[in-house]
């Protein structure tokens, strides 16, 4: 499946959540991240983030689509990190 996780936490969580992130997706820009992921490692990172963020302020949106090719995705500006794809 291919996910995009945008979130907004407190200034004290953002380099935890991001690290976290930074493991198993692309970063994209500021608070956003998105790939290609299993669902059992989905789960994980779901698991993981509600022990970093504080449910009183912060959130996270998690778009889940079958494919890459189920969207599609339109830049507007710079770029801030190009997904590089081998093929």
């Amino acid at each position: 499946m291919y996910v995009l996780i945008v979130y907004d936490v407190g200034e004290k969580r953002v380099q935890k959540v991001c690290k976290l992130l930074r493991h198993y997706l692309n970063w994209i820009q500021n608070s956003v991240f998105e790939g290609e992921i299993t669902p059992a490692k989905l789960k994980e990172i779901q698991i993981k983030l509600k022990k970093i963020m504080n449910k009183e302020n912060d959130s996270f949106i998690i778009y889940e689509f079958r494919t890459d090719k189920a969207f599609k995705r339109k830049i507007m500006g710079k770029e801030k990190s190009p997904i590089d794809v081998f093929l």
